[in-house]
């Protein structure tokens, strides 16, 4: 599995259940990146998107322990055996965690590649993820240039587990 996100210098993720600053560029990475693949995320993630829809030209999987969630377009997980059985139906090894906080948390041992957007700036927020240069199990392989739109700095990472 892999996993993609945004974070700001601390870590920062997300504010009420959304982005932290909307990055066009980084929604471009973000599209050509799960474009074609299987896309995993929490209920609250799906609701977040545009119209609460399912992202085009992907496999979605929603995780949810609500047990009368049925959104169209969607295979939905209660468990993690229940996402298995999932993965196994779309027969995809391309596999992406795309949010939330909790969905990243649970997931990340079985992560293997970390595409990671750093913004060059501090918002306000309410959920993060672990900073993954303090981890010893993972490292960078590559980095791109230095972006920046909007007057807002930021750069993608690739990070593997060692």
């Amino acid at each position: 599995m892999k996993l993609i996100l945004a974070a700001d210098e601390n870590w920062a993720i997300g504010k009420n259940g959304g982005l932290l600053c909307h990055i066009p560029g980084d929604l471009k990475y973000f599209k050509e990146r799960t474009k074609g693949k299987t896309v995993v995320m929490g209920r609250p993630t799906l609701e977040s998107l545009p119209g609460g829809k399912p992202l085009p030209g992907r496999d979605n999987i929603v995780l949810t322990s609500r047990e009368d969630y049925s959104p169209q377009g969607v295979l939905v997980a209660h468990s993690e055996s229940e996402l298995d059985k999932a993965l196994n139906r779309y027969h995809s090894d391309d596999v992406f965690i795309i949010g939330g906080g909790k969905v990243y948390r649970d997931f990340l041992s079985k992560c293997d590649t970390c595409y990671i957007t750093k913004i060059y700036e501090k918002f306000e927020a309410d959920t993060w993820f672990v900073n993954l240069d303090e981890m010893a199990e993972f490292e960078v392989v590559w980095q791109s240039e230095v972006q920046e739109e909007k007057g807002i700095r930021y750069q993608f990472f690739e990070y593997r587990r060692k």
